[in-house]
């Protein structure tokens, strides 16, 4: 089948994590036009818009899309996230992180993180009153519903026990109060899997201290996002954090890590959780067998030990991790 592919290269580290991947995706046989859509800070300084007139016609045309990672510059004057732009327009409404121990670990970690993307304090609704900022938290019984479904719906299929909802109705009674009732609500159509809840900030405990007794973490915006790069931590690098936005139409692809501008052009990023963002599209596709090739290649990457770069305590280059990845999912490709 031939595949349409929406291609952002994104900033800092992107375009080198995002080569990294299409040539590991090359090496298994992965067969697609991959559509380029300008975009980022760069294009922004060049053009004076963050992305390209006519993207979301291109985007909406193509099976999926694959990201690096995009700058957004802070403080007024400049633009808004055009990842939380693309997640709104496109009804990303399911930002889905998995966290998991490759070789030989002392921490097993097999977590998946479950993050509303449309509403809570990324919504945009910020104003000043004089000297004081506001910004309204969004939560809708809707969104609420539709993310906490669609958690009981992957561990149903991913054959997992549990689903365990992340707030913090203690202090905030409504909004998180709403979010955490209407989990529960949902939780009853799935008898046979486990529901229970964590306040935020024991479920980052937990993530640290006990990361073996979390299956599916289910959260809100804002706490999702934050609780991923420390589960990121306990599997060793956000380096090898990929995830996928999803939504009834589209999806799109991009590891959970920023642009790392210290570190840009250097050729020493980490492009494990761009190539596992690229495996986590193909099991979207339905290119099962392409997906599992380049995931044990990563195990094994990690498992020798012998071509990883510094973040991972090697010495080797974004170049080298990609070209030993496309090596050894080429070879495992052949067996399987």
């Amino acid at each position: 089948m031939g595949y349409r592919i929406a291609l952002l290269r994104g900033d800092g580290i992107g375009p080198e994590v995002i080569n990294a991947a299409l040539e590991v995706l090359n090496q298994v046989g992965f067969k697609a036009e991959f559509i380029e859509i300008k975009a980022g800070y760069d294009y922004w300084k060049q053009a004076g818009k963050p992305i390209e007139d006519g993207a979301l016609e291109v985007i909406r045309k193509c099976h999926c899309t694959l990201k690096g990672p995009l700058l957004t510059p802070p403080g007024p004057g400049t633009y808004k996230s055009v990842v939380v732009a693309l997640r709104r327009e496109l009804n990303l409404y399911a930002n889905i992180r998995p966290f998991k121990s490759y070789g030989e670990s002392a921490r097993p970690v097999d977590m998946v993180i479950v993050r509303e993307n449309t509403e809570d304090l990324y919504s945009g609704l910020e104003f000043k009153v004089g000297s004081t900022a506001l910004s309204i938290r969004v939560i809708s019984e809707k969104a609420s519903k539709r993310i906490s479904r669609f958690a009981f719906e992957l561990a149903r299929k991913q054959k997992r026990r549990k689903v365990t909802v992340v707030h913090k109705a203690n202090v905030m009674k409504e909004s998180c109060g709403l979010f955490r009732s209407t989990f529960f609500d949902v939780a009853k159509q799935y008898p046979e899997i486990q529901a229970d809840e964590l306040v935020v900030d024991a479920a980052g405990y937990r993530i640290v201290t006990a990361p073996e007794t979390i299956d599916v973490l289910v959260a809100s915006n804002m706490f999702g996002d934050i609780l991923s790069d420390v589960a990121a931590a306990v599997v060793g690098s956000l380096g090898l954090a990929p995830s996928a936005n999803v939504g009834d139409d589209h999806a799109l692809f991009e590891p959970v890590h920023g642009v790392a501008l210290d570190i840009a052009g250097k050729g020493i990023a980490n492009p494990l959780a761009t190539i596992l963002s690229s495996a986590m599209m193909l099991n979207h596709l339905g290119e099962y067998d392409r997906a599992k090739a380049i995931e044990l290649a990563v195990d094994r990457l990690i498992r020798e030990k012998k071509v990883l770069t510094p973040d991972m305590g090697g010495n080797a280059k974004t170049v080298d991790v990609a070209h030993e990845v496309a090596r050894l999912a080429n070879e495992i490709m052949a067996r399987l």
